[in-house]
């Protein structure tokens, strides 16, 4: 990763086998950061981030569940149990990474680079699970959406940033 990140794409992840993800594959494309929990009372979202990513998905759309495990330990499995929770309960077909803290001395440099691009009411702080950074094809504009915003409100959004080039 450069010194100083840019874009999504100069960021890498890990998936729920803790293989690298470089986010460089989602070049060019609208890519939904969300950091998910199993055991949250907005966890049925997961349905509503499925229904985004079959809908707008051809167009060119990514949505990346992100767990985290910061907020009432509400993700507390394993990587691969988180994902397959996700697969089995919600049909999820977008991936379910590899567990990462978003605020706090260890916070993973991406959720570091999306609070820095979209601070929120908090300051740069992530309130819950469930916050949602829609990332444009430019790999830089981030919009960001509050844990309560329920995925099918996110649509205007995507449509917008999916049409531009």
């Amino acid at each position: 990763m450069p010194a100083t990140p840019h874009t999504i794409q100069d960021f890498v992840l890990h998936d729920a086998s803790a293989q690298p993800l470089p986010l460089s594959r989602y070049a060019g494309q609208v890519v939904l950061v969300v950091n998910t929990a199993t055991a949250c009372g907005f966890t049925p979202q997961l349905k509503g981030l499925e229904a985004l990513q079959q809908q707008y998905g051809a167009q060119g759309l990514q949505v990346l569940g992100v767990p985290c495990n910061q907020f009432g330990a509400q993700a507390s499995g394993s990587n691969a149990e988180i994902a397959q929770f996700c697969e089995l309960n919600y049909q999820t077909s977008y991936p379910s990474l590899a567990k990462v803290e978003v605020n706090g001395p260890h916070t993973d440099p991406l959720f570091a680079w999306l609070k820095a691009q979209a601070p929120g009411i908090l300051g740069g702080r992530i309130l819950w699970n469930f916050t949602k950074f829609l990332v444009g094809r430019d790999g830089r504009t981030v919009q960001r959406f509050a844990p309560m915003t329920q995925p099918a409100k996110l649509e205007a959004a995507i449509a917008k940033a999916l049409a531009a080039s």
